[in-house]
């Protein structure tokens, strides 16, 4: 079965993204800057619901839009919101932590790790933006520290992702056998199937991923 992760701004499309066939729910708050973390009260009050409805939710770790370097206030936030995700039951977090130079930061991703306390962890976007060149260096050490999945577009997000089904093939014979590849960015319900088949996965995630609207 293909499992559908629709992802969601705040609580408000939950119910009908369930209705629609979603799997799972990425929850978020902002999503036209690409998702931040939502209020504690919006987490409590979702993570509720899709358990009641027999689905899984990862929530989104991320303190602010913009890059993915952050100071260690900004750190100590995402532990906090971690700490807040874990005591309410979230199923996985998704997050991700850069150096300047487009490399994990690893003493970051470590922490935020341990904090997650056994939670399934997703690196997400973020992983993007590290070079192609890295990309399976990133993959062994992301498998070593326990991360779960990667969710990937393959490339940009300016780019179709119908063009970058040849490097999320690539990605996910990278990671065969250490963590799954997650196809996100332009996948539809419309395309979901193809780009699935393509890739050789059986998840997808995407704001369009099941129709509710």
């Amino acid at each position: 079965m293909l499992l559908k992760e629709a992802c969601v701004e705040n609580f408000t499309d939950i119910p009908a993204a369930l209705r629609a066939g979603a799997n799972r729910i990425e929850l978020n708050d902002n999503l036209t800057v690409g998702g931040t973390t939502v209020s504690r009260g919006v987490m409590a009050e979702a993570i509720r619901y899709v358990h009641e409805h027999d689905a899984g939710i990862v929530c989104m770790i991320r303190p602010r839009s913009g890059n993915f370097v952050y100071t260690d206030t900004e750190l100590k936030i995402m532990e906090a919101d971690l700490f807040v995700a874990q005591e309410l039951g979230a199923d996985g977090v998704a997050f991700g932590a850069l150096t300047k130079d487009h490399w994990l930061d690893e003493e970051a991703m470590e922490n935020l790790i341990g904090a997650a306390g056994g939670m399934n962890v997703v690196m997400h976007m973020a992983f993007d933006e590290i070079p192609a060149a890295r990309q399976q260096a990133a993959i062994d050490w992301l498998a070593a520290h326990d991360v779960s999945r990667i969710l990937t577009h393959g490339g940009p997000l300016s780019v179709p992702i119908a063009q970058t089904v040849p490097h999320l093939q690539e990605l996910v014979k990278m990671a065969a056998g250490k963590l799954e590849i997650l196809p996100g960015g332009g996948v539809t319900a419309a395309n979901v199937d193809e780009i699935t088949a393509a890739i050789g996965v059986k998840q997808a995630h995407g704001t369009k991923v099941v129709t509710f609207k």
